[in-house]
């Protein structure tokens, strides 16, 4: 694809998400009926004319998150409800490889010889997840990850007892796999490595996702939660004291009131295709290309808001940038816009984007020499520049004078004895680069190099799921997970699996939660 061509697309991406916020009216899921921009997102009990349905637990969305909390929900023998937006469900987490990070000690790890448990796993994800994590929230995670494991797996879910020897996504049927930057440092310094990533058993990359959903599915119905498909969800009611006490959702162009008289949980992904949001609070993401369904418009967490939420960690973004691939490309460099570098190149490519974007103004250059020169898997990264010797590499690039001689000297140096003093990458992927000729890949978001983002901030929540206002006290009724809420993730995203893993892992918590819950005995159930 054409850059000129790319960029058409996103604009026109962008474009629709607009008018879905802004314009009078705009399109419901898969039904084309409309929604007026002046329906209100808190509806009062008192001014609902009838109840088209009643349930116990009430979830909006039907993603990972959503999913589980149904299942747990229904499993726990609360009588429970899902309404979502589209024709068949799945969201992002259909469209994803499906990755869970998994650790302590599962099964495909101790069969590949891996030790592992929860307290490494704390330490890592404590110090790779950015400035402010909920070290509650990961702590739970950690200590609940063999249990989940075993509970995805009951679901149907197969995960290969293999392990994929790369620092990408396998794109076979096998599983186990460094989804993050456990082995880099400083990681590698803080906590002890293993590999965490666990792709369900199918072929092809970007696959596992929907197997994952279609397994989640069935274990819904058999549970005995009901579905109802082409639903959005455009406001939440709320009663007299205070507690939300269901929704109304758009359905074939009618406005239909759903209570709820446990609880109703959000689960309605992120904002990364509301560029308004997107401006509002992550204004450095608003050049690169969402990644993500459309869904991911930001409405369950504007609906949290309405009924009193508190929204944290907002300017928190994903950022992908898959650029060294084929593997070989590791032993190159990657340097900023004068030619020095400024991360080490083995990183996992999410925090490669993140340093790219947050600090080099997503301008950067892959230096390799003829012994590591191939051809890059994505056309997206583009050979800019070739000769001889660096001097003459440096001036065809525009770079200042001296700046990538220096830089690729002082790598050589280090890199003859095994060492990277300055960023310290693993010996094994250190290699003077001293064959010419030379070349500079173009790695920049402007160049088209293959950047993505979503989003991580939202509703702030308790591990057990209840939504938070800004004194910290629940929302009676409220409950969230997934994308919707801010969860392990705080201000960065340096690992693979981790989106999937706690979707599912706080859902169940949220299900559980809703399905305790006292009855809202106002009206019967019926």
């Amino acid at each position: 694809m054409s850059n000129d061509k790319r960029r058409r697309n996103i604009l026109k991406g962008v474009a629709a998400t607009a008018a879905l916020e802004l314009l009078p009216e705009a399109k419901a899921g898969n039904t084309g009926a409309a929604i007026p921009a002046t329906t209100p997102r808190i509806i009062a009990e008192g001014s609902v004319p009838r109840w088209d349905g009643e349930t116990e637990v009430l979830v909006i969305g039907l993603g990972c998150a959503g999913a589980a909390a149904a299942i747990e929900a229904a499993r726990a023998g609360a009588h429970t409800l899902v309404l979502e937006w589209t024709s068949g469900g799945g969201g992002t987490s259909a469209m994803s490889g499906g990755n869970f990070y998994f650790g302590g000690g599962t099964p495909v790890q101790r069969a590949n010889g891996f030790e592992d448990n929860a307290e490494e796993m704390f330490k890592y994800l404590a110090a790779s997840t950015g400035i402010a994590p909920d070290l509650e929230k990961i702590r739970l995670y950690c200590d609940g990850s063999l249990e989940h494991f075993q509970w995805v797996s009951a679901l149907g879910v197969p995960f290969k007892h293999s392990y994929w020897q790369h620092n990408f996504e396998p794109w076979t049927d096998d599983c186990l796999w460094y989804s993050g930057s456990e082995k880099t440092h400083p990681y590698n310094t803080l906590a002890r490595p293993a590999p965490r990533g666990h792709k369900p058993e199918i072929e092809g990359s970007s696959t596992g996702g929907r197997l994952l959903m279609e397994k989640m599915q069935q274990a819904l119905l058999v549970a005995g939660a009901e579905r109802v498909m082409d639903a959005r969800c455009v406001a939440l009611i709320k009663s007299a004291r205070g507690r939300v006490v269901g929704c109304a959702a758009k359905i074939a162009g009618e406005l239909r009131h759903y209570r709820a008289r446990r609880g109703v949980i959000l689960t309605t992904g992120g904002f990364i295709y509301n560029p308004v949001m997107v401006a509002r609070y992550a204004p450095q993401a608003r050049p690169l290309p969402p990644l993500g369904c459309g869904t991911d418009d930001g409405s369950g967490i504007q609906l949290g808001q309405a009924a009193g939420g508190e929204c944290i960690n907002m300017n928190a973004i994903a950022y992908t940038c898959p650029v060294l691939m084929p593997l070989k490309f590791i032993k190159g460099i990657l340097v900023n816009e004068h030619g020095q570098r400024f991360i080490n190149e083995d990183v996992n490519h999410k925090r490669i984007g993140e340093f790219a974007v947050l600090h080099e103004n997503s301008r950067m250059y892959l230096i390799v020499d003829n012994n590591i020169y191939d051809k890059p898997r994505f056309p997206g990264v583009r050979l800019v520049a070739a000769a001889e010797t660096i001097e003459e590499l440096e001036i065809e690039l525009g770079l200042p004078q001296f700046c990538l001689q220096d830089t690729v000297e002082t790598y050589n140096f280090h890199a003859a004895q095994g060492r990277d003093p300055l960023f310290g990458k693993q010996a094994e992927h250190l290699k003077p680069l001293d064959k010419g000729p030379y070349a500079a890949f173009d790695c920049g978001l402007a160049g088209g190099a293959p950047y993505s983002a979503f989003t991580l901030g939202g509703l702030h929540t308790r591990p057990s799921g209840e939504v938070l206002d800004m004194d910290g006290c629940p929302i009676p009724g409220l409950y969230a997970a997934g994308r919707a809420t801010s969860c392990l993730s705080a201000q960065s995203c340096g690992t693979s699996g981790i989106q999937i893993g706690e979707g599912t892992f706080f859902g169940r918590l949220a299900g559980r939660s809703a399905a305790k819950n006292s009855v809202d005995s106002t009206h019967p159930l019926r």
